[in-house]
């Protein structure tokens, strides 16, 4: 018996991701009509499909393929928990993950949507999880933080193997408590994320502290 994400296995099989030098986000080459993108990391792109929309397909650069099963042994540890899509399935190059609805916290700034405190408390929660896992919270970004609800999804789960913190989370955090209350409601120009991004990949992570 098929599973129904399956259908849209051929589709995904025609698209093809290369990952960029400087932390840029993927390219995709190939196009299907079935088959329409929701979003670009470093590492992959995200895909979903009109005849599977339960479901979103996480497909890996080319010379990132590797960590499709990485990631999906983190999602293995991680087990059921409301903070994390769920993980059904794991190929060569694509995981199949829950289509989860909302907005980044990236989106939620450019648009000037509130996010409410209960996001950092939920996140908070998210990463003590992670560690009771046996896992290390990593990579927690703005992209990589879904707004559902008014509660806190998140997203990318790659890097909890790795060693080492790399203070995005502790950041943000910080950025939230100090400032956030000057631009609340307030679309933020995207160049001034793309600035603060950029800012902050060129710093050396030892020499920042929260």
């Amino acid at each position: 018996m098929k599973n129904d994400w399956e259908i849209a296995m051929e589709s995904i099989s025609k698209i093809t991701v290369f990952s960029n030098p400087n932390n840029e986000s993927v390219t995709i080459s190939g196009e299907t009509e079935d088959l329409y993108c929701i979003g670009l990391g470093t590492d992959a792109a995200v895909f979903q499909s009109p005849y599977a929309p339960a479901y979103a397909f996480k497909k890996f650069a080319k010379d990132k393929v590797f960590k499709a099963k990485v990631e999906a042994s983190v999602y293995d540890r991680l087990g059921e928990s409301p903070f994390f899509p769920k993980c059904f399935a794991s190929y060569d190059d694509y995981l199949v993950l829950s289509y989860e609805e909302g907005k980044t916290l990236c989106d939620c700034l450019l648009q000037g949507i509130h996010i409410p405190k209960q996001v950092l408390n939920d996140v908070e929660e998210a990463r003590a999880y992670i560690r009771k896992k046996g896992l290390n919270p990593r990579d927690i970004h703005l992209k990589n933080i879904l707004l559902q609800n008014g509660r806190a999804i998140v997203l990318d789960v790659s890097e909890y193997t790795k060693p080492g913190n790399d203070f995005r989370w502790e950041l943000l955090k910080k950025g939230h408590t100090q400032y956030y209350h000057l631009i609340d409601g307030q679309p933020v120009p995207s160049w001034l994320v793309e600035q603060v991004r950029k800012w902050y990949n060129q710093r050396n992570k030892n020499d920042w502290r929260p």
